[in-house]
């Protein structure tokens, strides 16, 4: 959400019209599931994915004959086999398009975008709010307040895990990104950080040394902090909700790492390095108290088995097996990006 609302800041201030793309209802298997949203530039190029495919393809058609008419449109695609409707996937599914004209006179479409991208780099929750008859959402913060644009009548009570539609009104929850924190600042962590922030994941990166820990060698990264792995809680704070990979210059320093990080874990842990290495670490948490149930939860050796052996073939593993995480976690939450998933 941030790079299209960055990109339609971008086009509105270059005088060019946009259309936005929202799957505002969804029902059986599809290629993307509600919430998920395109932009489409007056060239016919787009920012952002509604599914790919045939769907993909008609809403980008729609999209411009929207720009061309200044208008918008609502439309469905049947995604079975057999159907009236079907647009020669199948999918199994529906899924419901909306479609929006934001022209480069409209000063309120930029304004939106740029209140977005404030939430956004702020890490704030909230809810973006899409009236149906084509005019400039609205955006209710955290709290329930509205902060943007303008709102009629009652809004339904609002849940940070599920999308709301009304008769008039579409209720999205805003994206908070996941943060991930690599410790090790070399080279698998060189290449992991450019995955992780391509598929949504705020990187920190932490190393000791202060030519690994240089902004230079991160420039996806959200900070680079040189400090001491003995003693993080003197420059970082773990939330629960992080995800850890722990990719030091050598077994003592994971060990220091995990130690601290196991006193109060965050939702994933993952550490580089052999069997061997597990086996002994595991032995030295246990020494210093980390109960087993704890050391049980350790993503080791990090990573999905795919025999990877470079940097970028290691950081495509790590970031496997954390895309995975994060979708169990939102699944468990009742939360759903995906209706037609690679994989069961």
């Amino acid at each position: 959400m941030n790079a299209i609302f960055a990109k339609m800041i971008y086009e509105l201030e270059e005088n060019r019209d946009v259309a936005l793309v929202t799957i505002i209802a969804q029902e059986g298997s599809s290629p993307r599931g509600i919430g998920a949203q395109m932009l489409v530039k007056s060239d016919g190029s787009v920012t952002g994915s509604v599914g790919g495919g045939a769907v993909e393809k008609r809403c980008q058609e729609l999209a411009l004959q929207c720009i061309q008419n200044k208008n918008w449109k609502i439309r469905e695609f049947a995604l079975r086999q057999n159907e009236t409707a079907s647009i020669g996937m199948v999918c199994g599914g529906d899924v419901t398009a909306f479609v929006q004209y934001a022209g480069a006179a409209q000063k309120e479409w930029r304004e939106l975008a740029k209140k977005l991208l404030t939430i956004f780099a702020a890490h704030q929750s909230g809810w973006l709010a899409l009236h149906l008859d084509g005019s400039v959402p609205a955006v209710i913060d955290e709290n329930g307040n509205t902060v943007f644009g303008q709102l009629e009548g009652a809004v339904p009570a609002l849940d940070r895990k599920t999308y709301v539609k009304t008769e008039n009104m579409f209720y999205m929850p805003l994206p908070v990104r996941d943060r991930a924190l690599l410790f090790g600042g070399g080279h698998c962590t060189q290449a992991l950080a450019m995955v992780l922030a391509k598929v949504g994941f705020r990187v920190v990166v932490v190393d000791n040394r202060p030519e690994y820990a240089d902004p230079a060698l991160f420039p996806e990264a959200e900070s680079v902090i040189c400090g001491d792995y003995c003693h993080i809680a003197d420059y970082l704070t773990v939330e629960p909700a992080d995800y850890v990979v722990i990719m030091t210059h050598g077994h003592v320093h994971d060990l220091d790492v995990q130690e601290q990080v196991l006193r109060h874990p965050p939702y994933y842990v993952g550490v580089i390095g052999s069997k061997s290495k597990k086996d002994f670490v595991n032995s030295k948490l246990r020494e210093l108290g980390i109960p087993d149930e704890v050391i049980a939860t350790v993503h080791s050796p990090i990573g999905t088995a795919i025999k990877a052996v470079t940097p970028e073939e290691i950081a495509v593993s790590i970031a496997g097996e954390m895309i995975y995480e994060r979708a169990l976690l939102r699944e468990s939450c009742g939360i759903t990006f995906h209706g037609c998933p690679m994989h069961g």
